[in-house]
């Protein structure tokens, strides 16, 4: 028997040992697990944000985290229209968001606030510890969510708090004060909305999101651009009046809409109309 003869039987035991899988995978279960890829991505923008954080770079770091906040938004509803939870059911879309969100809407933000300190260090590293603390309890509450999909207390959305308070510089007791708030709010039974999946006045709450992420763009671009005039010898303009003034009249309205829509049951409601839609 030839060398060559030899190795090629050997091979083909070794192959045959070799376990195949027992269906092929199908152009439906590709689909839905390349949705995962796309959320799975948010983890790659969340550690480019980290090492923006870790340098300083704030503009950057913002920036990052609304590219992550944009996939958050929009990987949401292709898994349900691709209807991915029940093509591939062992692969849990909601624990990876879930991860993800943590790191994105959390995680970083609270270090970026204990990292730029202008609270001081002891209000900054404390600001920081309730951050991380109050909102991993929230993640554990199965229960975050009403039937018509507002969240149970404030949704631990941090990146848009701490955004906020980086553009204002409203002074270091009004920012612990604000942090403190939505910290205790994160506990208390008071609605607020999810700007997709709560059906009533979805295209103001949508509107005014899309603003609100207008008026962030707005900021980061003009943080930039003064940077920018400064490197070269010219004083640059900083973050307008009117930037300011938008992101926190948007920021008002998406914090306090959710608990007046709950006093307010009909407010937006269609006549004959459900109040719940699970494709959104």
């Amino acid at each position: 028997m030839s060398k060559n003869t030899s190795a090629r039987k050997t091979a083909k035991k070794i192959a045959d040992r070799i376990p195949r899988p027992k269906k092929k995978v199908t152009w439906p279960q590709a689909r839905a697990f390349s949705v995962h890829l796309l959320t799975a991505s948010g983890s790659f923008l969340a550690f480019l944000s980290l090492v923006a954080a870790s340098e300083q770079r704030w503009t950057a770091m913002f920036w990052w985290l609304g590219l992550a906040l944009f996939v958050d938004g929009i990987d949401g509803p292709i898994a349900r229209k691709l209807e991915v939870k029940e093509i591939l059911p062992t692969w849990s879309g909601e624990m990876l968001d879930n991860i993800i969100d943590y790191v994105t809407y959390v995680l970083i933000p609270a270090f970026a606030l204990y990292q730029r300190g202008f609270m001081g260090e002891g209000l900054s590293f404390l600001s920081a510890a309730i951050i991380v603390v109050s909102s991993a309890i929230y993640y554990a509450d199965t229960g975050m969510k009403t039937k018509e999909n507002f969240f149970k207390g404030f949704p631990v959305v941090w990146n848009m708090v701490v955004f906020t308070l980086f553009v204002i510089e409203p002074g270091q007791w009004v920012s612990f004060g604000v942090v403190v708030a939505a910290g205790i709010l994160t506990f208390v039974p008071i609605n607020f909305i999810h700007p997709v999946r709560v059906v009533r006045l979805r295209p103001i709450n949508l509107g005014m999101t899309l603003l609100w992420c207008a008026f962030g763009a707005l900021a980061l671009a003009q943080a930039a651009l003064a940077a920018f005039y400064d490197q070269i010898g010219v004083l640059g303009e900083q973050v307008s009046d009117f930037t300011k003034i938008g992101i926190t009249v948007t920021g008002l309205y998406l914090a306090s809409i959710g608990a007046i829509m709950q006093f307010f049951p009909n407010l937006g409601a269609k006549p004959g109309a459900g109040k719940t839609d699970p494709k959104a």
